[in-house]
Parts: C-alpha cells; sequence; structure tokens
C-alpha cells in the first residue's frame, strides 16, 4: 500500500513538474517574450558598442598626447566629449519640434 501511494506521489510530482516545464516555455516562445528578448539583447549591444566607442575615443586622446608629447606639440587640455544622445529630446513631448503640428490631410484645404 505504501510503495503504491509513493509511487502515485511520485508520478503526480513529476507530472506537475513537467507540466510547469512546458508551460515555462511556451510561455519563453510567445511573440511578445521573443520581442523582448529580442530588444534586451539590442539594448545590451548598444550598451557594449558605446562602451567601445568611449574606450576607442580614451585611446585615441591618450596616443594623441604621447604622439603631441613625442613631436613637441600642445595637446588638448580637455578631450572631446561625445554628443548628447538624441532620443531623449525626441521623446520628449515639451521638446520643440522642427515641424509644426498640423494634419496632412489632403482634402482638408479643398
Amino acid at each position: 500500500m505504501f510503495r503504491r501511494m509513493f509511487w502515485f506521489t511520485t508520478g503526480a510530482a513529476a507530472g506537475v513538474w513537467a507540466t510547469t516545464k512546458v508551460n515555462r516555455k511556451l510561455k519563453q516562445l510567445t511573440p511578445e517574450s521573443l520581442a523582448a528578448q529580442a530588444v534586451d539583447k539590442a539594448v545590451e549591444a548598444g550598451h557594449r558598442l558605446k562602451d567601445f566607442a568611449l574606450d576607442v575615443r580614451a585611446g585615441m586622446v591618450q596616443r594623441e598626447a604621447e604622439l603631441g608629447e613625442a613631436l613637441g606639440l600642445d595637446a588638448p587640455a580637455d578631450p572631446p566629449e561625445l554628443p548628447a544622445p538624441r532620443r531623449a529630446a525626441a521623446l520628449d513631448p515639451a521638446a520643440e519640434h522642427p515641424y509644426p503640428k498640423h494634419s496632412f490631410n489632403r482634402n482638408e484645404d479643398h
């Protein structure tokens, strides 16, 4: 009797575990989840590229200083900065936009 109860409980637990695993994997494969994963990867790649650009910029400034020192030229005091991100300004509703806010309906003028 206890042996049957043990195997029944073990089977039920394995079934619940397998069902949970399958449902979790199915949720990961929905279009929304795949899109979110793609966005996360793209943002992560963007951060890596930005870090790489900053490292390259720092290396350039250092090498220019070394070359300027070797050639006896005056090096700039501050390294040039990367341009500010434009996306934040584009998403700001209070920011002025270059185009006026009006409709582009062609039937409006006639």
